[in-house]
Parts: structure tokens; sequence; C-alpha cells
């Protein structure tokens, strides 16, 4: 209490609980903002923040300003019927044609397996504000636009004369809101007009004296039919509410469309929408729900909230996740003392300066990232490693959709690639770091839609195959659409989507240990998932099981006739993912107490009788089942490493010689490719222990992208820090995060391993805390001029022995929950301390 007034004191941040020894002044002071040189000029200049169902970008013009608006169940469509009954006889024409080695006439043949494309992803519609002529005059050097990913607030500032303008924008999880403050200076200086509009079929009205509504629907069809026979689609309701300084200002009604705010201290706008989408069985014709009232009570629920209530709100919920990890970088004092370039930007850390007129030698994010090639600055990279793990709390949480290919942002009818889930890389890749980055409820929304995804794969492994459990193919949408894409066999034909899925399951097991989750939620799906693999699995040659018909994700190879086709046997991938999901259910098995039973049984007979990863001739993990030409030696998928990771297959230990084929293997598809494939690689040459090519694939990554001419560039960052294919994909974002932990902190249920591709020359001081390894840990490490200076390690609710591994010495540690253990450089425990 205070003065007779109680004070909430929060709880220390998760990052906050160990308190390492070597603590340097300026670690806490550097700012984890991306900052702008002006206005958005391009949709990937702008800003986006997000609730996990509700995003907006943000771009920051003066005299009118757009905020683009997404819902994250805004799709076309309607239910699915995800069968073909003609699939069984095709399936059987493709499997004689590639048993006698015909395998350009199986790919040709194959497409009779395709099926129909997914939905596509749409948008909500856009705030727009005009502000009067004198806001064209606004003093340009004294613009400020900034994303602060300590509090997920998007800023501007900038002055008009002698009045200072300020508009802060965020998206509040709690209270399902976007909310806007706009405020003046001097009193009496705010006017705008406010209004809602959409590409989307729609309508809006005014709603009472400061409300407007809008109303729209989606296309039922992804591409509407010439006739007038189109599905009724999911409809959807924005409602934007406005308020203003109680004794200054006025707001007027213009064409029952538009409200007119007049000599006003500040403005609040508060976003909410709303959609018909039940889920994906239900049409959108007979969903019950009502957007509109929706929306409306979601307002009514915050009406009496102040401004200052919803932004502690938001920040209680958000800093809960965001803090829970803290990331410092830098390069070695010795190299400091000796540029004093580098002194002056450590002494001087980044600030929400920048900007056209303005003298801070550091410029804005944009100019960080160009510069990135010659100063290759390290907190850039934390703040990189940061923004990944914002978006994925901004775009994925319990209850909301899973992250599609561009998280939940997105400004077209028509988005690339449909704005659709990939399941041969980008999704699983967009959950990458939610384990080890400690954000482990974010990836919930995944695992929720692997149950829906579980209804209808069921259907489609019974009618297309012929078989029992569940199937995916390679693309997928918010209807749970599990069967084959159109088009060509060498992406569609592709069965292993939900089998790569399930290995975030067992992953989810071995770093929370929640015995709940795998008993309730995982097993069930582990087990649908390799009922399907049991039977889609064939005798094959040389006693071994095979996948047939089987491809490498998008990649084609030259046949025997010297023609390309995409269609074979047992490509490395099918087998390395099968050989994941096998040892994962068994594992499982074992912890739940049915390693008896007698499907258990048929798992381990069909695990043994797996073939083995190959070594071509020239040294390479083979890409198929035979040594065929690789037609694109640079191709951007690494399907056949997977077994090293994500998976567990192939490591250093136990397989140092197919270790030393996937180092040939990366050095041989070279380092060009788009953004997933780099973060990807990333993470492979750090599980090789392989510091130096890890960091050469960060670096590479971090290149400006010119929207303008995008086509011109493979992989890179956006100004907004955004990651490309080009165009943008979030997916490597994400991939970043992981691919940077994965540097620091590697782990079994019983293995620690500490710094295991640090580049020590690169980051020669720092300290990570809050990272999570298997088995339950906490893991946090710190240390000076490249080498280890300290570790701290605790678990809150399991008892475990850990080996800890750092550079060749290994010692065994008993970690009891509810302790803090410290060890020092020599991994001795030098002190333990209760949480």
């Amino acid at each position: 209490m205070e003065d007779g007034d109680w004070v909430l004191v929060r709880p220390p941040a998760e990052k906050d609980l160990w308190t390492p020894s070597l603590v340097k002044e300026d670690d806490s002071s550097r700012p984890l903002k991306v900052t702008f040189g002006g206005p958005a000029k391009f949709w990937t200049d702008a800003i986006p923040i997000g609730n996990g169902r509700l995003g907006a970008m943000v771009w920051g013009g003066v005299a009118s300003e757009t905020l683009q608006l997404n819902e994250d169940t805004l799709w076309t469509g309607t239910p699915g019927n995800y069968t073909n009954p003609n699939a069984p006889q095709a399936l059987t024409e493709v499997r004689k044609l590639v048993d006698d080695g015909k395998y350009v006439e199986a790919t040709e043949a194959a497409v009779k397996l395709s099926g129909d494309p997914s939905d596509v992803y749409q948008l909500l519609g856009d705030i727009n504000l005009e502000f009067d002529d004198s806001h064209l005059k606004y003093a340009e050097e004294t613009y400020r636009r900034e994303l602060d990913l300590d509090t997920a607030t998007a800023r501007i500032k900038y002055s008009v004369g002698d009045v200072e303008y300020t508009r802060e924008h965020f998206a509040s999880n709690p209270d399902k809101v976007i909310v806007t403050k706009i405020s003046a200076s001097k009193s009496g200086s705010l006017s705008f007009t406010v209004s809602l509009d959409s590409k989307m079929h729609h309508g809006s009205h005014l709603n009472g004296k400061n409300q407007i509504i809008l109303e729209g629907s989606c296309p039922g069809k992804r591409i509407p039919p010439k006739y007038n026979e189109i599905p009724k689609g999911i409809q959807f309701t924005a409602v934007l509410d406005l308020q203003i300084s109680g004794d200054k200002g006025v707001i007027h009604a213009l064409d029952d469309k538009k409200f007119r705010v007049e000599k006003a201290d500040w403005a609040v706008l508060l976003l909410v929408a709303s959609s018909s989408f039940k889920d994906p069985f239900t049409k959108p014709s007979d969903s019950k729900r009502n957007p509109t009232s929706e929306s409306l009570t979601a307002l009514n629920s915050i009406r009496n909230l102040s401004y200052s209530d919803l932004y502690a709100h938001h920040l209680d919920d958000y800093q809960n996740l965001f803090h829970r990890v803290s990331l410092q970088l830098s390069k070695s004092s010795k190299s400091i003392l000796g540029n004093k370039t580098l002194e002056m930007k450590k002494l001087n850390p980044i600030t929400n300066l920048n900007f056209k007129g303005s003298d801070n030698a550091l410029g804005s994010t944009a100019d960080r990232v160009k510069s990135f090639k010659t100063d290759e600055d390290p907190s850039f990279v934390e703040l990189l490693f940061q923004y990944g793990r914002y978006l994925l709390i901004s775009c994925s949480r319990p209850g909301t959709q899973p992250a599609n290919l561009q998280g939940i942002w997105n400004y077209k009818i028509e988005p690339a690639w449909d704005g659709a889930p990939h399941t041969n890389i980008n999704l699983q890749m967009n959950y990458w770091p939610s384990l080890p980055c400690n954000l482990r409820e974010c990836q919930e929304p995944l695992f929720d839609y692997t149950s829906l995804l579980s209804i209808n794969g069921s259907k489609t492994a019974k009618v297309n195959y012929e078989a029992s459990g569940w199937v995916v193919h390679q693309v997928t949408d918010i209807w749970a659409k599990t069967s084959p894409d159109r088009g060509q066999a060498v992406w569609a034909l592709w069965p292993m989507g939900g089998a790569w899925i399930c290995t975030h399951l067992w992953e989810h097991y071995t770093y929370t240990m929640d015995k709940d989750f795998l008993k309730n939620k995982a097993y069930p799906l582990l087990e649908g998932c390799a009922s399907f693999l049991l039977d889609w699995l064939i005798e094959g040659r040389g006693g071994y099981l095979e996948t047939n018909p089987s491809t490498s994700p998008e990649h084609m190879f030259i046949a025997p006739d010297g023609k390309q086709a995409s269609v074979s046997y047992s490509s490395t991938m099918d087998i390395s993912i099968i050989k994941e999901v096998f040892s994962a259910i068994l594992s499982a098995a074992e912890v739940l107490g049915k390693t008896q039973d007698a499907f258990i049984e048929k798992v381990r007979n069909a695990q043994s009788r797996l073939p083995p990863t190959k070594i071509a001739r020239d040294g390479s993990i083979m890409e198929w089942a035979q040594n065929f030409e690789d037609p694109e030696a640079h191709h951007r998928h690494v399907s056949h490493l997977f077994g090293l990771f994500p998976g567990h297959t192939i490591t250093l230990e136990k397989n140092p010689d197919l270790c030393k084929a996937v180092d040939y293997t990366l050095f041989k598809r070279g380092e060009e490719g788009p953004g997933w494939s780099t973060t990807w690689k990333t993470a492979l040459w750090a599980r090789l222990h392989n510091s130096e090519h890890a960091y050469r694939m960060v670096k590479h990554l971090i290149d400006l992208v010119d929207p303008e001419h995008e086509g011109d560039f493979e992989g890179g960052l956006y100004s907004n820090l955004f990651t490309a294919h080009p165009p943008f994909q979030i997916d490597a974002n994400f991939g970043f995060s992981a691919a940077v932990a994965e540097m620091l902190v590697q782990s079994t249920v019983k293995d620690l391993y500490l710094l295991p591709a640090l580049p020590r020359d690169k980051w020669a001081n720092g300290c990570v805390k809050g990272l999570k390894a298997r088995g339950g840990v906490t893991v946090n490490i710190c240390w000076s001029e490249g080498d280890l200076h300290e570790v701290g390690i605790w678990s809150k609710d399991n008892n475990s022995v850990k080996k800890l591994h750092y550079r060749g010495s290994t010692v065994t540690a008993n970690i009891s929950s509810g302790r803090i253990y410290t060890f020092n450089r020599q991994l001795k425990c030098v002190r333990t301390v209760g949480l």
C-alpha cells in the first residue's frame, strides 16, 4: 500500500528470474524498435500490429492515413468435398508405371490424383483518416514512425507549425480490439475525417453519433462463376467507435458514411470485427453467427474502459509472452576499442530517432539493413530475432486460426499463393520458434487446426487411398482442405503434410513434458497419422517398405531416359518424416504405458523395415531412392535434409558420415534461395555445429529488398523487416528466430548443448535468457570474448538429469523443480536458489 492505496506489483518477467554475475551496463538500454524515415510508400513499408485474430498495417501518412485491416477467418469458399472416388484406380496405374521404371509416364499419369485448389485468404478493409490541408506542410525533419517491440505499439509523431501530433496504435488480445489514439499538443488543434472502406463486397453506414458499421461478404467461390450461382460466402462486420476529448471538440456526421472531428484535443478509435465463420464443416449459409451483433457486443463489453485501461490490459497480456526471452549480442570489446565508430554505436544504442533531415547517424531500420553488409551490427540480429517473436504473438493466439502464409496480414483479393498454409515447409516453419523461443501457447492454433484436418483427412485417406487414419497434402485452407492441390504432381502429389505437422505434437511434449497434452491431444492424432502411414507403405525393393508414388517437394529429377520427372518411390523426405512420426509414437507409447499395444507392435515392425538414408556417388545425401541426376542443383527446397533439421534421425553423435554428406549437400545447394530456404539452411548448419556457415546464412538474409524491383531478389528483408520470398512470406521471420535460438542452444530430453554454433568472432559477447530446451527446462547463457561465462538453468515442474555439453566437455547435472542452478565456465554448479 502507498498512501492508503493499493499498488499492483507485477511478478518479475521470466527473462529476469536468473541474474548473471556478468552484467553490462548497456544491456537493458537498447530499444527494440523498428524505425522509419517517413510515411509508408509501399505496403511492405507499413507497420504490422495484431492480436492474433485482427491485424492492421499502419502506413503513417500525414495528410491522409490508412490502417489496412485483416480478420483471420475471412476466406473465399464453403466447406469442400476432399475426396476423389477415381483416385484408387489412378493410384494403381501410377504405382505400376513407377514399378516399371517409367517415371516420366508416372509423372504424367499422377495428374489424375490431383484435386482442386485451396480457397483464398481475403481482407477486411481500411480505416481512412483525412486531415486538413495544413498537414501537407508538416515539418519533415520532425517526422517519426516506429514500432516498439517491447510494448507492441506503433507510434507516429510530426509537427505542423508549433503543434505536435501523435498517433498510437495497438491491437489488444484481451479486449479483442484495435485501438488508435490521436492527439495534439495544443488544445483544440485536432480535426480530421474518418471512414471505413473495403475492396470486398460491402456496405457501410453510421450507427448513432459515434459509430461506423461496415458489413460485407467473402466470395462463396475462389473464382466466381460466370452465372449467378455463387453460394453464400463468409459474412463479416467491422465496427469503428469514435471517442473524443470531453470538453473540447465536436463530431459531425457526413453522408451517413463518415464522421468529421473538429477542434478536439484527442480522439480514440476502437475497431472490432467478427465473421459468420463457425468451423470448417458449417456452410456460411447455415451459420447462426451474427457478426454485427457480435461486434457490437464486443464494443459494449469495453465501453467503460479508458484508453489507459485498454493499454494496461494490452501490455500485461503481451509482455507476459514477450518478456520471457531477452537477447543481447555485441562484438569483441577488443575490436570496439580499436574502432571509434563501433564504440559510438555501443555508447549510443538506437533510439526512435531517424529520418530525413535528422542528424542521427544510425538512420532508419532500412538503413541498418543496408549497412549490415559492412558493419554486421549484432544488435540488429537481436532486433530481427525479437521481431519474429513479436509477429508470432501478434498473429497466432489460443482460439485463432493458425498463422497462414502471410501470418494475418494481407492487402490483396488474390494474394500470392492464395495466402494459404502450405504444409511442405511453410506452415511448419511458422511454428519453429514457438517452443525454443518460449511461446508455447502461440502453437495452440496449429494443434486445434490439426484436429480439424484429421476429420477431413480421414475421408481423403479412405476414399482416395483406401487407407485408415488421416492424410493432408501440400496446401490447405480455412475449410481444412486435405485433398491434393490442382496441377502437376511435382507439388500436388505429396501426402506427407499431416505427418510433418504431427512431429510438432511430439516436440511440444518434449519441451513441456505435459503428459495430459500427450495423452489427450497428441497421441490420438499421432495414432491416426501413423495408421495412414502404415497403410500407405507397401512392399518394396530389397525387402524394404516403400512409398509409391513419391515426390521430393516441388523438385524434378532427370529420369534414366533423359527427361525430367517428379514421381518415383521412397523419396528421402518421405522416409525421413515417416521415421520421425514412428519414433514419436513409439516414444509416446513408452510414456503412456502403451508399448504392448498391437498397433505399437505394427509400428515397431514397420520402422525396422524402412530404407536407410543413402549417400550418393558424389558424397551428398541422395534426394530420391535412386541416384537420379538433379537438373537444378541450387533448388530452393532442402527436403532430403529433414532428418537433420527439424528431424532428429541424423545426429552428429550417431551419424557422422551422414552429417558429412549433409555438409556437402548444403555446399552443393548453395546460398541462394527464398527467405524460408535461407533460414532453413541456417538451422541446418547450426545443427552441424558449423557456426561460420550458419552465420553466413544469417548475413545472407539481411539484404534490403526494393519493392519496385523485388523480382531481382531472392530472399531478403523489406523495410518493415517482413521477410521476402519474394513477395512477402512470413515463414522466414519465424525461421530466423528459431535458427538463432538453434545456434545458441540445442537439446534432447537428456542433453543440453551450449553455444553449439556461436559465431565467436561476430557475437563475441552476449547473453540470452529465457530460451526453452527439451525436458522442460529454461536456459540462460552468458558468454564473454567468445567463451562461455555462466549458465543458468531451471525447471518449474520437472525433476531431471541433464548432460551439459560445451566444446567437448560434458557434465551431468541433477535439476530439481523450483530451483535455479548457476554453472560457471567449467560447468561447475556455483549456486542454487529457489524460483
